[in-house]
């Protein structure tokens, strides 16, 4: 075996080369082997091979690009040149496919002339999760092998396929059972094949019998656009993904392709797609803490307690039992559990990817209980009751004396001081907060609060235990309201003055909306219930809140709040009775109103939340800038293309954030506008929040 480059060999088996690619974790796409692919094809034919076998070691077939290399300087051969290497060449190239072949390594499989793959292989394009396209020919080739419809799908979903699913679209020609030598000797004997029966070197890019099929039909767009306008809204790769597919029926293949560059161009040097990628390696970074060695100890959760079966407290224990680990759900009453345990079942049995038969295995998993001494063979229990410090204690202090003596005890408190919590226990070293978001079964975010005294293992185990889960985890330090709600509070702040001053509910909302946030402030108070924490005994009518209570208005559930609420279809609809109530209390409060510019309203809701964000990163309650993205982002449905509060005001430019902070400090005033001395002193300095770290 020769090495051509760091990460490629070739060797002869008979008169077949075989150029295996062996570029660790993943075998990514780095200059050197674009390099080895090049020259390997060469030496191939300089050998007068008969076929050539590409091949993978390690746990994967090519997975994609090189993101490191994105934006630096180009070195070494481009992808095309080896591409057009193996799809060019004089013999049959066969592709032998195990673990992933995604993006860029789904499109050099796609200029082989044939593709064998194990059973277990994954294929796809996910560029589009990058915000980007497919840059070099997938867009083109794809349609040509497995049609326009699922092309699509792949490009705008970036979901992978299965072996089984791409044999039956084309995308491969033969799957085998086996592990990565049974996948080499059937590659080389698909290569035997092909020379023994003189199989045509079947170019994809002559294939263009699916494409043509429906050139002049605007249906299969309509649908994909259709289809994801709503998940898709504010996204610019989406739509770049699916006018690459219309070059590809409309367009000769050379004229798509040069489409297909043009948009992939505009993608990458754009500021959406520099967000994702930013995004992308934000979200990895959030799992490591700095004084938690990489070796410390982690506790093996092997069984779960989860005290509370209501909303949260069910969704939790959901989340476990999908990955196979039991919980123990206790509640007060029978009443209670019996209708906690009914609400996790009909979650499972309305969920569409989740078969009859794996409902009843979950719900297996799921023992109900309203003794916690059940809790005694937990190795962790999260208490998922009412926000209140009183009630939190008295939980912890019973769990301290039920559970067993090494096992960790977590709140999903999503403001209270651990600390407090911790000290009701005997074992403040095994506290932690593991704040689920809401529906906690679907939300991806786990916000994980250390105390004073939380050990590393802990530690360490809450961080593992999201990973295994399928969360993204990110640790917080202990003050109120943590990362995210500490930062939502300050917006809220700002929204309800805004209203009072002349802006009316529906426009806060309609800015944030189009800024690209799922809901604004009101809607999302209607959603949760406007009587939520409000008592009609100790109403004093001092907010506005207050008042709309007092008046019947609920929000979404009785169909009247900020908005009213069309009854079948939910739809809201602004209410001038809201806007009237709104200006009578400012008047009776002596406040003037008067028109408010969409731009205000965008700066009064965003910059008190980075504001904010600054705050706990300079006071030490994030690590890194970053992660106070990663909670925005998938806590807050912050638009990923924006990189998250701290990218954005990053992008905006602290020099502007900041001043403008200091002309709401001086005309509005209050503690959330007091500029923050980290921000300050990065936008004096030319700084970047999203680059602060601590530690």
């Amino acid at each position: 075996m020769a090495e051509l480059t760091e990460s490629v060999s070739y060797e002869r088996d008979g008169d077949v080369a075989i150029i295996t690619v062996d570029n660790p974790p993943v075998n990514a796409l780095s200059w050197h082997v674009r390099q080895g692919l090049v020259d390997g094809m060469a030496q191939a034919v300089a050998d007068d091979s008969a076929a050539v076998v590409l091949i993978c070691a390690g746990r994967t077939f090519i997975a994609g690009a090189d993101i490191s290399e994105f934006g630096g300087e180009a070195k070494g051969p481009s992808l095309q040149d080896a591409q057009s290497a193996m799809e060019d060449a004089p013999m049959p190239v066969v592709a032998a496919i195990h673990g992933t072949a995604l993006g860029g390594g789904l499109e050099v499989a796609l200029c082989a002339h044939y593709r064998v793959a194990l059973a277990s292989a994954k294929f796809g394009l996910p560029e589009v999760n990058l915000g980007l396209l497919p840059g070099a020919g997938g867009t083109q080739r794809l349609p040509r092998l497995v049609g326009v419809p699922k092309a699509l799908d792949m490009v705008t979903s970036g979901r992978h396929i299965g072996s089984a699913e791409a044999a039956e679209g084309g995308l491969v020609d033969e799957v085998i059972d086996g592990d990565h030598d049974a996948l080499r000797a059937a590659a080389l004997a698909f290569a035997a094949r092909a020379v023994a029966n003189n199989m045509p070197l079947a170019k994809v890019r002559e294939r263009n019998e699916l494409v043509e099929s429906v050139r002049g039909d605007s249906a299969p767009f309509d649908a994909i656009r259709a289809k994801i306008a709503r998940k898709a809204r504010g996204f610019l790769a989406p739509e770049y993904n699916i006018r690459c597919i219309e070059a590809a029926v409309n367009l000769p293949f050379d004229e798509g392709l040069k489409e297909e560059r043009r948009l992939f161009m505009e993608l990458m040097t754009g500021p959406q797609s520099a967000a994702q990628r930013y995004y992308f390696f934000a979200e990895r970074a959030a799992n490591k803490v700095p004084d938690v060695p990489k070796d410390t100890p982690v506790a093996d959760v092997r069984r779960v307690g989860v005290l509370g079966a209501g909303t949260m407290g069910g969704g939790i224990a959901m989340n476990f039992a999908n990955v196979g680990i039991p919980v123990t759900i206790v509640e007060r009453d029978q009443e209670s559990l019996d209708r906690g345990l009914g609400v996790v079942r009909k979650n499972y049995e309305r969920s569409r990817s989740t078969t009859p038969e794996q409902v009843e295995q979950r719900m297996s998993l799921i023992t109900g209980s309203t003794d916690q001494a059940d809790f005694g063979d937990c190795d962790l229990v999260i208490e998922a009751v009412f926000e209140d410090m009183d009630l939190k204690q008295q939980v912890f202090a019973k769990l301290d004396e039920v559970c067993k003596p090494d096992a960790i005890l977590a709140s999903n408190t999503s403001y209270l001081n651990i600390d407090q919590i911790a000290s009701a226990t005997s074992r403040p070293s095994q506290v932690i907060g593991m704040h689920f978001f809401s529906p906690a079964n679907v939300m991806k975010l786990l916000e994980n609060v250390r105390g004073a005294e939380s050990s590393p293992t802990t530690i360490a185990t809450a961080m593992t235990i999201g990973k295994q889960i399928g969360k993204v985890a990110v640790l917080a330090g202990n003050c109120d309201g943590f990362i995210g709600n500490r930062m939502l509070a300050r917006r809220r702040v700002e929204a309800d003055r805004l209203i009072l001053e002349g802006a009316t509910p529906e426009q806060v909302d309609r800015v944030l909306y189009d800024f690209g946030l799922p809901m604004g402030p009101f809607a999302m108070s209607d959603l949760a219930g406007l009587d939520i924490g409000w008592k009609a005994e100790t109403s004093s009518g001092s907010t506005v809140r207050e008042i709309m209570c007092e008046s019947g208005r609920r929000g979404q559930k009785n169909g009247r709040g900020y908005y009213t609420y069309d009854p079948e279809t939910r739809a809201p609809t602004p209410d001038p009775e809201v806007v009237d109530m709104i200006r009578d209390f400012a008047v009776a409060k002596g406040i003037e109103q008067r028109e408010v510019t969409d731009q205000e309203v965008l700066e009064r809701c965003l910059y008190p939340m980075v504001n904010e964000g600054a705050k706990i990163l300079d006071e030490g309650y994030a690590i890194r800038g970053s992660d106070v993205d990663v909670v925005w982002v998938n806590g807050y449905g912050w638009p990923v293309y924006r990189g998250g509060p701290m990218y954005w005001a990053d992008s905006v430019g602290l020099a502007e954030v900041a001043d403008r902070i200091r002309h709401y400090a001086d005309t509005l005033g209050g503690s959330h506008w007091q500029i923050s001395p980290l921000l300050a002193r990065l936008a004096d300095e030319g700084g970047k929040l999203h680059q602060h770290a601590n530690g």
